[in-house]
């Protein structure tokens, strides 16, 4: 039995562009998504669609990561994170809003933004098919769509008013093409602080690049102006599971054996995060 168009997909496929063509739309068709052209995109049963032609990525969260993220996420303790995010990124947005999040993972900022944005819609991207499919439930206006953010979006030009960019790769061209000129990219990044407490119980945890500051505004500069950047910091209590989880949804997680989390008096109770939140306008 064909899959139905889930309603946050149809609510976004105004946005989408055939992948092949790159310029035709897409439209609903026998559990698929098809262009005029006959290139067709199946929507999966987790109600995603999947856009992505060619190789695939490689670099997408696995299941593992997906359900840490889903259960660390679940207890709170980065809801400053996501609070700022939502009022940043709801700060210059219009009432009825479009809001692409640029490696989505599992929704959970675009969900804070749409709690705050009441009349807004959103569509998430990202590679990883676990992640797509908790993005596809995060929100009943969010859709969810299988793309590499390395790669020209599948997007109309100038169709969003807010792209969200947290913890996730940058394509600033693209970010720039597809926002309206009135719009915001709202990026969040960690600084040197962040989780400070626990990368020095576990040396094997990435560190944060000190060059990386430099890199994004370098990166960015040709295509968008600072408007404000908010430092968000706070430490947070974690109990021994939940630390096991906050490492276990990063990348650091492909770099850990188990028995270099395995004692637990190496964990610390409580952690530092330290992020800062930027909001750009369109050059």
């Amino acid at each position: 039995m064909p899959v139905l168009l889930p309603p946050a997909l149809a609510l976004c496929l105004d946005l989408l562009r055939c992948p092949a063509c790159r310029t035709r739309r897409l439209c609903p068709d026998r559990g698929a998504l098809r262009c005029p052209a006959g290139h067709a995109f199946d929507i999966a049963r987790h109600g995603y669609a999947g856009l992505l032609t060619g190789s695939r990525a490689t670099s997408g969260d696995d299941a593992a990561m997906v359900r840490a993220r889903e259960r660390f996420l679940s207890t709170g303790s980065y809801a400053p994170v996501r609070d700022a995010v939502a009022r940043l990124a709801a700060g210059s947005a219009p009432e009825r809003a479009t809001v692409v999040d640029a490696g989505c993972g599992t929704g959970h900022y675009l969900a804070g933004v749409l709690d705050r944005l009441p009349g807004a819609r959103g569509l998430g991207l990202d590679t990883s098919v676990r992640a797509l499919r908790a993005a596809a439930r995060a929100h009943d206006r969010a859709a969810a769509v299988a793309w590499d953010v390395f790669r020209p979006f599948p997007l109309g030009t100038a169709v969003a008013d807010v792209v969200l960019d947290v913890f996730a790769p940058r394509n600033p061209a693209e970010f720039h093409r597809v926002l309206r000129p009135t719009g915001r990219l709202v990026v969040v990044r960690p600084t040197g602080r962040h989780l400070s407490e626990l990368r020095a119980r576990l040396p094997a945890m990435v560190a944060v690049d000190p060059a990386k500051e430099q890199r994004l505004h370098r990166s960015l500069d040709p295509f968008f102006t600072v408007a404000a950047t908010e430092p968000v910091e706070f430490l947070a209590a974690l109990a021994r599971e939940e630390a096991l989880g906050l490492v276990a949804m990063t990348p650091s997680a492909r770099h850990m054996s188990h028995a270099e989390l395995d004692d637990g008096g190496r964990l610390p109770d409580r952690v530092t995060v330290s992020v800062l939140a930027t909001v750009y306008r369109p050059r």
